[in-house]
């Protein structure tokens, strides 16, 4: 298989997860990856298995993102494929909000069989700090944006290239836990939407991915909440890291030269579109 043959791919994000695993697909199609992320160690372990390049990023910081793609340009002159994948949860420290999600949800469960109303709230954002918001849409957001503008200022001189942004079903239908994450990822849909339009002529594509639910390091803080999700799933399961590295494949391959402006969504039914 050799789809991503002599491609040049940076994958943000990459050193453990789902980035570590579209790393491996697009290396096992042929691509030489980069992989970037601010644990650099991991990442530099995760490339030495793929004969790639590790940098250290961060994606929130533009000077960061800066300067790796200057490296980038003056070790390789150009790049093919760029995947915006480097994210967190927002759970990573707040265990408690997990926990009183369940309490609530079990709470309102128990109210309305018994009552007909609702009359326990789960109140996230009156209690959210400028912390957890700032941090969150710095990462996903500003990261997607530095990046993206950065892998162009390679791109545009070719006329070609692939940008895949990591999206979210939760960026479509809100998550009662995280309005911080699903704002971020509604926000990179747009842009994904705004940027196709913009590079369209260049024969640049510009796709998004909004997985449901998936088996990684990102979703194992969830506890008791997977049972909710899976419920509400019409697979009753979570995803792996392998449908969502085959949709990046798919999309960073000529197989999709024609696919612009879209969102794959590989969610089990949780989310489903015309």
């Amino acid at each position: 298989m050799n789809r991503l043959k002599n491609k040049i791919a940076l994958i943000t994000g990459g050193a453990k997860g789902l980035g570590a695993s579209i790393a491996q697909h697009f290396f096992n199609e042929g691509a030489e990856v980069i992989i970037c992320d601010i644990n650099i160690d991991k990442a530099q372990k995760t490339a030495n298995k793929l004969n790639g390049n590790a940098y250290y990023m961060d994606v929130s910081n533009s000077s960061s993102v800066q300067d790796v793609f200057r490296k980038i340009k003056t070790k390789f002159n150009h790049l093919d494929i760029l995947v915006n994948n480097a994210g967190i949860n927002g759970f990573e420290k707040r265990q408690d909000l997990l926990d009183e999600r369940i309490k609530i949800n079990n709470q309102q469960s128990k109210e309305f069989s018994e009552t007909g109303k609702i009359e326990s709230h789960f109140d996230v954002t009156v209690n959210m700090s400028d912390e957890e918001w700032v941090t969150m849409i710095s990462i996903h957001l500003n990261g997607t944006f530095f990046c993206t503008r950065e892998a162009l200022k390679i791109m545009n001189n070719i006329n070609k290239g692939s940008i895949i942004n990591m999206g979210s079903v939760l960026g479509t239908t809100g998550g009662p836990s995280s309005p911080h994450y699903s704002a971020a990822k509604a926000a990179i849909l747009g842009f994904t939407r705004a940027t196709a339009r913009e590079l369209a002529s260049r024969n640049i594509r510009v796709n998004a991915i909004a997985p449901g639910y998936i088996d990684t390091d990102m979703t194992s803080s969830l506890g008791d909440v997977k049972k909710i999700v899976k419920s509400g799933t019409p697979m009753k399961k979570f995803g792996e890291v392998e449908d969502i590295s085959w949709a990046a494949v798919y999309l960073a391959s000529e197989e999709a030269k024609f696919v612009t402006g879209q969102t794959l969504s590989p969610n089990g039914g949780f989310v489903m579109s015309q």
